[in-house]
C-alpha cells in the first residue's frame, strides 16, 4: 500500500508541545516513565492524554489510548495524527514509540497509510512515521465488513 502522508495540514510543533504538557500530568509512580500524547482530529481539535499507572498494573492506560478514548467519548472517531513524548527523566531523552495495543487502537479509527505518528524528544528533535510503517499488514474493521 502506498503511503499518503500529508504533513502540510499537521501542526507538528503544536502537537509536540501539547504532548509535552500532557506528560507533566502523568501518574507513573511505579515505572517513573512519564508519557504524554496529543491526537489531532480531522476537524483540527487536539485531545491530550498521559499514562496512568495502577498498583495492580493491568488497570493502567497508555497516554495514546487515553487521548484517543477522550476524543471518542466526545463523539470523535476520525484522526489525522498523534504526537507522543516520554521518558524517565525530567526531559524526554528517548523516542517513546506507541506500544502494540495503542497501535491497534489507532488502527481502529484511522487509515494506516495516512495517519501520522510523531515520536519526539522535543519540538526540535522528532521523527515522523505513518501507522502503516509501524503496524504493517494490520487487521482492522475493513476485514470484518
Amino acid at each position: 500500500m502506498e503511503t499518503k502522508m500529508n504533513l502540510e495540514n499537521i501542526p507538528v510543533q503544536e502537537l509536540i508541545k501539547s504532548a509535552l504538557l500532557a506528560r507533566k500530568k502523568s501518574y507513573s509512580p511505579y515505572s517513573s516513565f512519564q508519557v504524554g500524547a496529543a491526537v489531532l482530529t480531522v476537524d483540527n481539535r487536539i485531545y491530550t492524554g498521559c499514562n496512568i499507572e495502577n498498583a495492580a498494573y493491568s488497570p493502567g492506560i497508555c497516554a495514546e489510548r487515553n487521548a484517543i478514548y477522550k476524543a471518542v467519548s466526545e463523539g470523535v472517531r476520525k484522526f489525522l495524527a498523534i504526537a507522543v513524548v516520554g521518558g524517565a527523566k525530567d526531559e524526554p531523552d528517548t523516542y517513546a514509540f506507541p506500544c502494540g495495543v495503542c497501535r491497534q487502537v489507532m488502527r481502529e479509527f484511522t487509515k494506516p497509510e495516512e495517519f501520522v505518528i510523531i515520536v519526539a524528544k522535543s519540538t526540535e528533535d522528532y521523527r515522523i512515521y505513518t501507522l502503516e510503517e509501524l503496524l504493517p499488514d494490520s487487521f482492522g474493521p475493513d476485514h470484518l465488513a
